[in-house]
């Protein structure tokens, strides 16, 4: 099977052997290539601006500009606003992972990931979905956003009850099918029930809406 349009992927992390090995990893996929490796996070940031890369797979721990700022100046780039970033962090930095995701993050990976789960993540996040699952995933962003010093937004104003019920059902992790089932509707209704809550709250992608949702208290620790 040959692939028109592979995905366009930037690897951006300090370590040059790991840079080295994930350009391995993605290049054996027939439907992605590597169009750049960046070693600090201001490279990250050229790069995805010149070689117009689909996807940045983003480590936090990066020099000049670690990987949450550089993530941040990526999404807020209109020029940028397809690239996507899927960041690599590990569990015990928890207060990252979420500021990652704030940041415009559309999702996170631990760094031993397996190789086939990393390339997994890689077609996700590069076709518009978040990587969030329903378990750890959810009830990590809970908890941290839900600390005492963490400010608290407002309620997701504007939505209709379905459309609120959809996003709590985002928001724990939930695929459109998943939803779909859920609520009694047809995948494709969920689908534009999501997209619809994305445009009233200004949310990239579905990572977002979890942050929404966790920061308005449409969801709570422990419902996940």
């Amino acid at each position: 099977m040959n692939f028109v349009n592979p995905i366009r992927v930037l690897l951006a992390d300090d370590q040059t052997l790991v840079r080295a090995a994930f350009a391995m990893l993605v290049e054996s996929a027939r439907d992605m290539e590597v169009v750049g490796q960046a070693g600090t996070g201001v490279e990250a940031v050229e790069l995805a601006r010149s070689e117009r890369a689909d996807l940045v797979v983003m480590d936090i721990r990066m020099p000049e500009l670690d990987g949450i700022e550089a993530t941040r100046l990526i999404a807020a780039d209109d020029d940028l606003a397809g690239v996507k970033v899927l960041v690599l962090t590990t569990y015990d930095t928890e207060e990252h992972i979420v500021e990652a995701l704030r940041a415009g993050a559309s999702g996170f990976l631990v760094k031993d990931t397996k190789p086939a789960e990393l390339l997994a993540a890689i077609r996700t996040v590069a076709a518009g979905e978040s990587l969030l699952s329903p378990g750890p995933t959810s009830r990590l962003i809970a908890r941290v956003l839900s600390a005492p010093q963490m400010p608290r937004a407002g309620g997701p104003d504007g939505l209709t009850d379905r459309e609120r019920q959809v996003l709590t059902l985002v928001a724990r992790g939930l695929n459109n099918t998943e939803i779909a089932e859920s609520l009694g509707l047809s995948p494709l209704t969920a689908k534009t029930h999501v997209s619809r809550i994305m445009g009233k709250l200004g949310a990239r992608d579905r990572a977002q809406l979890v942050i929404v949702a966790y920061e308005s208290g449409l969801v709570s620790p422990g419902e996940v």
